[in-house]
């Protein structure tokens, strides 16, 4: 039987990734101290892999296709084919950043000030790629962790950091001077991989279902039973796919609406719905929204 082989990766975004795959149909179980989690599909076999190797390992067909931050495909220079971009994180459905932090009262202001300064940082190829482009000559180390606390010991005069928030950074006394690279997590195939109909067509259906499940985070079913000389005006309070879908209820003063809508949008519709006459209101989450 072929197999498609799937890397997922180990660490941070093993978690969240398991979760969008769940949602998105496929469970994957991890195995304590094993490497190779199961799934629930006859044709994929699963890896786990560190970000930092999946575009490599991906490049030299050991994964025909795998999920990473792009920083990694950027810092590795992995020659793959970008599938499609999945914007989740272990925290969040929000991007990530890589910043250039320096102590709070460092005299550095802008990346210029860095001219035979001590970078830290875990992304040495793509710092040094940043740098050379702007004309800037410094040192950057490989940081094997704790990035952060090199600055704050004077280990190093910055450091270039992954961030969600900035919070952690802050509380550690350091300022951000400014970003340096806006990351996500990818979908990567290898071109060989892509090349052969039958992979291909199975890494499309990941892809499509996977974009599917996360664009159901972001929205909801609302369903309510209505006066039906109150559905003009609740049609254009709701913003659809294309058009809500309306049924006639026994009683033809009353009817049923039901639409998808963006979740963030709820809190402000409800209550204009009510005061249109609407009543029952349902808010449902989705798995999939193609």
């Amino acid at each position: 039987m072929t197999q498609l082989k799937l890397g997922i990766p180990k660490g941070s975004l093993e978690s969240a990734t398991i979760d969008l795959f769940a949602q998105a149909g496929w469970t994957i179980r991890s195995r304590s101290r094993n490497y190779f989690p199961s799934i629930d599909d006859d044709e994929i076999t699963c890896s786990l892999v560190r970000s930092q190797e999946m575009g490599p390992y991906v490049a030299r067909g050991t994964m025909d296709v795998g999920l990473c931050g792009i920083d990694w495909i950027k810092e590795t220079e992995a020659d793959v084919e970008v599938v499609c971009d999945l914007v989740y994180s272990k925290a969040s459905d929000q991007p990530c950043r890589w910043v250039l932090v320096v102590d709070r009262n460092s005299p550095i202001q802008k990346v210029e000030d860095l001219e035979g300064k001590v970078i830290s940082t875990e992304l040495v190829g793509y710092t040094r790629r940043y740098l050379e482009e702007r004309g800037i000559d410094a040192k950057v180390e490989f940081s094997w962790g704790a990035t952060e606390a090199k600055v704050v010991e004077g280990l190093a005069d910055a450091a270039v950091e992954i961030t969600e928030t900035g919070t952690t950074i802050k509380a550690h006394g350091l300022r951000i001077v400014c970003d340096v690279l806006h990351t996500h997590t990818v979908l990567v195939a290898n071109r060989g991989a892509l090349a052969d109909p039958w992979k291909k067509a199975k890494i499309d259906q990941i892809a499509l279902m996977l974009k599917s499940a996360l664009a159901a985070r972001h929205r909801v079913l609302l369903k309510m039973n209505a006066p039906s000389e109150a559905l003009d005006e609740i049609s254009k309070l709701l913003p659809s796919l294309h058009a809500p879908t309306v049924n006639q209820l026994t009683d033809p003063a009353w009817v049923a609406i039901e639409s998808v809508v963006e979740r963030r949008e709820v809190r402000d519709l409800i209550p204009k719905l009510r005061a249109t006459g609407a009543e029952g209101i349902l808010e449902l989450d989705l798995k999939n929204v193609c």
